[in-house]
């Protein structure tokens, strides 16, 4: 524990991400406050893995996180459908080849 002084109401928001036995990448699982990283992962690990469900985890501070906004769908994305070489649809697989 820290020598903050500031009760958990005025802790920073943290955001967890956990790695499953199962998956490769870390899925966002859930929220917390913590007064620092340190406390913040603790309180993940406490939380979100109690039951041995992952084997890795991520916290990051809510206010890092920046995101698209629904308004800029077009000007973000849409770019991207006139470069069909980025596809790769016209490609040919071989029937081994499942997983693709």
């Amino acid at each position: 524990m820290t020598g903050n002084t500031a009760s958990p109401a005025d802790w920073p928001l943290w955001e967890v991400f956990v790695r499953s036995r199962q998956g490769l990448d870390h899925r966002h699982c859930g929220s917390l406050h913590a007064a620092d990283a340190r406390m913040a992962l603790e309180m993940a690990r406490d939380v979100y893995t109690r039951r041995m469900e992952g084997v890795s985890l991520w916290v990051v501070p809510s206010q890092a996180i920046i995101a698209s906004q629904p308004e800029d769908q077009g000007v973000d994305f849409d770019p991207m459908s006139d470069k069909i070489y980025r596809h790769p649809t016209f490609y040919e697989l071989p029937d081994e080849v499942r997983h693709m």
